[in-house]
């Protein structure tokens, strides 16, 4: 079994507790902290049993500094903020301290007392055995850069070569019966090309994955980074949840077991190093991908599931982990490197621990062979027979019918110099971008709600089936993105969400009710009760999954809650009113109903609900300061929402004179003319949306704030997060090319970082040291939102420091050069991790050589 991590008061193995000699009072070390506190809260005299929060108007930003100072001072055991919210006096927290001191000392003379002087337990290697290969330097980045470029080149160049064949060839049809039959060949040819060459590429670059290291920029590191591309560009990657793609599995050297169900759409890479056992589910939002990056290595190692295995949702599964069979790990939680949790056994947590909680809510129903196989055939007739002839050949049948659009996206050489072909392309992208919304409501209001009606609340059902494609029908057709994105941050969010069917109580209004990015699985079983707010990235789970069954349930969030950033709600959540559930909380689903208190961490523990610098604002909530307010904040982001869909109008109409043009230098020059234009496509998306962000940055420049949410301050960072796009960023993950594009956003970066899939939510407040490794997932949000008061403020990374798979830094952070954050953290506001160091855990703090192999 792998070590527990320590809960509370954790000391770091290097420290010498000879240090701390003369700490095992709690009157001395009292006297050692009063001084402390009493600097950061600006107070002369503390008493030491006031409370940190009610009564000293402490919050957990002041108190992070609190806990800098004490690290700082080098002499005193360090203190975490878990340990401030459990301990919230200073008397309680020096007792706490000095018990812990004790125990310290005491283990540390049972392990000098060992032979050798070794400890009994030894934790998972941190290597492979070998020595760290030197960083790469500026030719290698370069040519790396330069190998990618002409990879991508090349695959554009394949396709058009791919497209121009199938165009020639379904147009020579006559009549639009034939069309349409060589439409469905084509598009199954094209769809089987690109099934196959993924396998093809891995075997042929690759062979079979083993557990090794790569430097980043290496040669070895341009073949791992194109068979990555191209398994995750696989179409099969659509049939996620599906026996199809388990088979493509399969095919890339994973090990699957009969039976397993896998909803996640992340992929994994590195296939060879992945066992999944019989029966075996692994829920969405997880990430299992036996591969990542450390300190300018991408290191691949195994991830073992046995048979009958859970794994919930919005978890992070680190290389060199195991579930045994029939063990389960609960939602919002992660295994960190060498963590095995033995067969049978519940754990969850961050990293993971025993947990008494069944997490299985749905048994199984007789769900056999046959109605898999069929079920799969049925999803790839319907691919070939009806989406791609639509894509493929529908798109050709329109122009050849619509002469009007056809002059305006093919035009000969004088049509260029006419006015009158920009109208109609001006006009056509208005329709295309402004006509989705009512037709997006229109269809989002009525066919879900008919189809929902086959599916009753909390009757299992067999995967597979009838209800089953109902089911997933409706979680794709209501968590549309772009309507989100447009009616977020605003007062119209909440008849969106009811118009998907919320249940949304009495609102009270606020403006900022829920965020732009949240999901469900059914919006027809989704509560949020009165007066409360979400940020952003709620998911809510109101779906539970067997390997053959699956059944949706009611998930009802309380009224007066506040719910912070990438929260998984489940069905049976157990918080009800006046909650405050913090960023990435793993919200309880066992023991009582917790109700005025907040809750944070993985697993979660109690924190106060608010404390005395949110509530300076309080006066909004009168509906005489509310009202006025109100109006202008509804004003404003009435705007705000014409700047998203204007914006997009303008790309649109961009694109389509890409379009034009490549039409009309196709008759001459061919493929090559559709490759140019797919490459100038990429390249005016990246330009359009860098200069239109920087416009609006130059307007009104990012800074920390500390403000009201009706604050015109707080109405321009929201246009910010709105206006822009960040949907093109992801394919330059893994390439120098995301290091151009986020200078060109304003972040302040050093060179060779090499980043995997990170998120900056504020560009120009995020400082990036040299040869940084971020990893997949990662998230620096230098704001955050309680209630109705927004804090935003910078955050800074040293040189060569790693943010490991899914880990979430928030503002006013600093981490020092070559520190650690292990998978699935949460760096909390405000910390200061120092040189060097180890963190890891949500909330995150020091880990010993113990702690899970996350040393350099």
């Amino acid at each position: 079994m792998a070590d527990k991590p320590v809960e509370t008061l954790p000391f770091a193995r290097e420290e010498s507790t000879a240090l701390l000699d003369g700490y095992g009072d709690p009157a001395v070390l009292e006297e050692e902290l009063i001084p402390v506190l009493a600097d950061v809260v600006r107070v002369e005299r503390i008493p030491a049993d006031a409370h940190f929060f009610e009564e000293l108007g402490a919050d957990s930003l002041v108190m992070a500094h609190f806990c800098a100072k004490i690290r700082q001072r080098g002499d005193l055991p360090p203190v975490s903020m878990k340990d401030v919210y459990r301990h919230p006096t200073l008397r309680s927290l020096a007792t706490a301290l000095a018990d812990a001191t004790a125990e310290a000392a005491r283990a540390e003379a049972v392990i000098a007392a060992a032979p050798d002087g070794q400890p009994a337990r030894t934790s998972a290697p941190t290597r492979t055995g070998q020595a760290a290969p030197p960083p790469a330097g500026a030719p290698h980045y370069v040519l790396c850069g330069a190998l990618q470029l002409f990879a991508f080149l090349a695959y554009a160049y394949l396709i058009a070569l791919v497209v121009e064949q199938g165009y020639e060839w379904i147009t020579a049809g006559s009549g639009a019966g034939e069309v349409y039959l060589r439409s469905v060949l084509f598009g199954a040819a094209v769809f089987l090309a690109l099934c196959v060459l993924p396998v093809v590429a891995k075997w042929a670059l690759v062979g079979r994955w083993k557990p090794r290291e790569i430097r980043v920029w290496s040669l070895a590191y341009v073949r791992f980074w194109i068979v990555k591309a191209l398994i995750r560009s696989d179409p099969l990657v659509l049939f996620h949840g599906s026996p199809l793609y388990l088979v493509y599995l399969r095919a890339l050297g994973a090990k699957v077991g009969r039976g397993s169900v896998i909803l996640s759409r992340t992929v994994p890479v590195c296939t060879d190093l992945l066992t999944i056992g019989a029966d075996t589910v692994v829920r969405k939002d997880s990430s299992f991908t036996c591969y990542r990056a450390h300190d300018g290595l991408i290191q691949t190692g195994p991830v073992t599931l046995g048979d009958d295995v859970l794994v919930s949702e919005a978890t992070v599964l680190d290389i060199d982990t195991r579930l045994g069979d029939g063990a389960q790990l609960g939602h919002a939680s992660s295994l960190h490197r060498g963590q095995t949790v033995p067969a049978g056994e519940h754990w969850h947590g961050s990293p993971a621990q025993p947990a008494d909680t069944d997490y299985r809510r749905v048994g199984s129903v007789p769900c056999g062979p046959l109605r898999r196989t069929v079920h799969s055939g049925l999803q790839l007739l319907i691919a070939l027979a009806v989406y791609l002839p639509i894509a493929v050949g529908g798109a050709y049948a329109l122009l050849a019918e619509t002469p009007d659009i056809r002059s305006a996206l093919e035009p000969g050489p004088a049509v260029f110099g006419d006015w009158t072909f920009y109208r109609d392309a001006l006009a056509f992208s208005f329709v295309l971008v402004f006509g989705a919304v009512p037709a997006g409501l229109l269809v989002l209001a009525t066919v879900p709600r008919l189809l929902g009606k086959t599916v009753k609340p909390d009757r299992v059902y067999p995967l597979y089936g009838f209800h089953h494609g109902v089911h997933r029908t409706i979680t794709t057709l209501t968590n549309w993105r772009f309507l989100k994105r447009l009616f977020g941050d605003s007062s119209v969010v909440v008849h969106y969400l009811r118009c998907l069917g919320y249940d949304l109580s009495r609102v009270e209004q606020t403006g900022s009710n829920f965020g732009t990015e949240m999901k469900h699985e059914t919006p027809y079983l989704s509560f949020v009760g009165r007066g409360t707010m979400v940020a952003d990235g709620l998911s809510i789970v109101n779906a539970d999954y067997s390997s053959s069954a699956f059944r949706v349930s009611r998930a009802a969030i309380g009224p007066r809650n506040f719910l912070g950033n990438r929260i998984a709600y489940p069905a049976g959540g157990r918080t009800g009113e006046n909650c405050l559930l913090a960023t990435k909380v793993m919200v309880p689903v066992d023991g009582k109903v917790r109700e005025g208190v907040g809750l944070l961490g993985s697993p979660s523990f109690e924190i106060p609900r608010t404390v005395l610098r949110d509530s300076r604002f309080d006066r909004f909530k009168s509906p005489e300061e509310l009202r006025p307010a109100l109006a202008a904040k509804n004003r404003h982001n009435a705007s705000t929402m014409l700047w998203y869909l204007g914006t997009r109008w303008i790309y649109a109409f961009g694109l389509i004179l890409l379009a034009s043009a490549a039409s009309e230098c196709y008759a001459r020059f061919g493929a090559p003319a559709i490759a140019l234009a797919d490459v100038l496509g990429l390249v005016f998306t990246v330009a359009y949306f860098v200069l239109l962000e920087r416009v609006l940055t130059a307007v009104v420049r990012l800074r920390p704030l500390l403000c009201s949410i009706y604050d015109p301050r707080f109405w321009r960072h929201e246009r910010y997060w709105k206006v822009p796009s960040e949907t093109y960023l992801r394919i330059f993950n893994g390439t120098p090319y995301k290091n151009l594009v986020w200078r060109l956003l304003g972040v302040r970066l050093g060179r060779r970082v090499f980043d995997d899939g990170c998120y900056l939510t504020e560009r120009a407040l995020v400082t990036l040291g040299d040869e940084c490794t971020l990893n997949a997932g990662t998230v620096v949000q230098c704001h955050s939102q309680e209630d109705g008061t927004f804090k935003s403020d910078r955050s800074a990374l040293g040189s060569r420091c790693t943010l490991g798979v899914g880990a979430f830094v928030h503002y006013g952070v600093t981490v020092g050069d070559g520190a650690v954050l292990a998978p699935d953290s949460f760096l909390m506001k405000g910390e200061l991790v120092p040189q060097d160091a180890r963190w890891g855990g949500n909330p995150a703090t020091p880990l010993g050589p113990s702690g899970s192999g996350e040393g350099r």
